[in-house]
């Protein structure tokens, strides 16, 4: 039986039933179908029978490791897949899309920043699909899509972007309460190893305090590429890392962090809040730029 005959006997056959037909076809698995409908195993099979039998015809050849299509299974999934696509598609159209803003950060900030204030993002800002873009390289706001950034940089940003200062760039010495005291002091940070990362600030950070060399184990140390990295090894004692103010704030509030000196190196380059200015005339961007500012106030 062909395709052709399939599609002209009379009425459609139950949308359950194509359904499971589909499912089926796209896994050659009745189980894997159920598990995707949320259904029995047992209802797919039925549901197949049911169109093979209105049908005259075996749309799948059962075997011991799974489905095998027939040629005129094959044929007929194909254009019932094809029909499913087109109602997606036709749906898509007309149903409600929630506004889409796209924001692109560092690894280490959506980590140790963005991620954890989220829920409250969601619950005050549910109609919006915010997508969140970790990666170390400068993105392009047009090429990549890139509605919002937030970047270490100074100004001035050029007169198309919109900028704001979300966090200065504090750097400041951290460790985990077990290996040291806060306050222990120079001497006892000379004891700790060095947790360095992709900046490379422990050289400008003793200089800037008047102590050029820690002494101890810390003139060794660990190596991360990523700022997150090293302020998790300090978390779990593995020694001394250097990071920025608010990023360890919550840590440092709930004791799960100390400074064995008070030391802050005032960093050039703060971290801002970028987007061209012609975005910032969207609603959704903007709640999303003005939630990121509150979050900043409220830190």
């Amino acid at each position: 039986m062909t395709v052709e005959n399939l599609l002209q006997e009379g009425e459609l056959p139950p949308l359950n039933a194509l359904r499971a037909f589909d499912a089926a076809g796209r896994h050659l698995s009745f189980s894997r179908a159920a598990e995707e409908l949320g259904v029995t195993q047992g209802a797919v099979a039925q549901h197949v029978r049911a169109l093979e039998a209105r049908f005259g015809t075996t749309l799948f050849e059962r075997q011991p490791r799974g489905l095998v299509f027939t040629e005129t299974g094959r044929a007929y999934h194909g254009q019932v897949a094809r029909a499913f696509r087109l109602l997606r598609e036709a749906s898509a159209q007309i149903a409600p899309q929630p506004a889409r803003v796209t924001i692109s950060v560092t690894p280490t900030f959506a980590s140790r920043w963005l991620i954890p204030r989220l829920s409250r993002f969601t619950e005050t800002e549910a109609g919006i699909d915010l997508r969140i873009l970790a990666t170390e390289r400068v993105s392009s706001f047009h090429s990549d899509g890139i509605d919002i950034a937030v970047r270490q940089g100074q100004p001035p940003f050029g007169a198309s972007l919109r900028a704001e200062r979300l966090f200065a760039h504090d750097v400041i010495a951290v460790c985990a309460p077990q290996l040291c005291a806060a306050d222990a002091g120079w001497a006892a940070l000379g004891q700790l190893m060095l947790l360095h990362d992709a900046h490379n600030l422990w050289p400008e950070f003793l200089r800037d305090a008047g102590h050029p060399s820690p002494g101890g184990p810390g003139k060794t140390g660990l190596r991360f590429n990523q700022t997150s990295l090293g302020i998790e090894a300090a978390l779990s004692g593995q020694g001394v890392a250097l990071a920025s103010r608010f990023l360890v704030a919550r840590d440092l509030a709930a004791g799960r962090l100390v400074q064995p000196v008070h030391h802050c190196l005032r960093a050039e380059r703060d971290f801002y809040l970028l987007a061209p200015r012609s975005k910032t005339a969207s609603g959704p961007v903007q709640a999303v730029w003005n939630w990121l500012c509150a979050e900043r106030d409220q830190a």
